[in-house]
């Protein structure tokens, strides 16, 4: 049988995805707001979620230990672009916010518009009514702030 004639098979998709990887790193930091739980159970707790398999492991680790090694200054970042005090933000949107500016701030690979989209896109998914709004106002300012150079190159 030639390569021609030969019936395509195709192989289940085994992505290990980014997005993924958020979502996931989001429901553990929301864990660990609400629950002050440690970050050992979380990440277990993470890893028995249906979604963990589709998931890049190494980049929800960093991601989700990045956010708890760095909580207090990223926090300290944000709470100069927001119209309350951190704590009183929702829950959900404190922990989107600290997850982008985490990426924002400590992961240049990530382009500045992908991380407030991710944000964005998890505040729709996730947050309230009109969340996603208030997420893209804060991590605009803080892009403009953490990526200077980069911002100015895109506008």
């Amino acid at each position: 049988m030639s390569a021609e004639n030969k019936p395509s098979v195709k192989l289940p998709k085994r992505s290990r995805n980014r997005r993924k990887s958020r979502e996931l790193a989001l429901k553990g930091i929301y864990q660990g707001l609400m629950n002050q739980s440690e970050l050992r159970k979380i990440i277990r707790d993470m890893a028995d979620d249906a979604d963990f398999d589709r998931a890049d492991e190494a980049y929800f680790r960093q991601l989700i230990e990045g956010v708890a090694e760095h909580m207090e200054e990223l926090e300290r970042r944000i709470a100069a672009y927001v119209d309350r005090d951190v704590a009183a933000l929702s829950p959900i949107e404190h922990a989107i916010l600290c997850l982008s500016a985490y990426e924002l701030i400590y992961d240049p690979s990530i382009p500045y518009r992908v991380a407030i989209n991710e944000g964005v896109e998890l505040a729709k998914i996730y947050g309230g009514i009109d969340g996603h709004k208030y997420v893209n106002g804060v991590l605009d300012k803080l892009a403009a702030e953490a990526r200077p150079h980069e911002v100015q190159r895109q506008r």
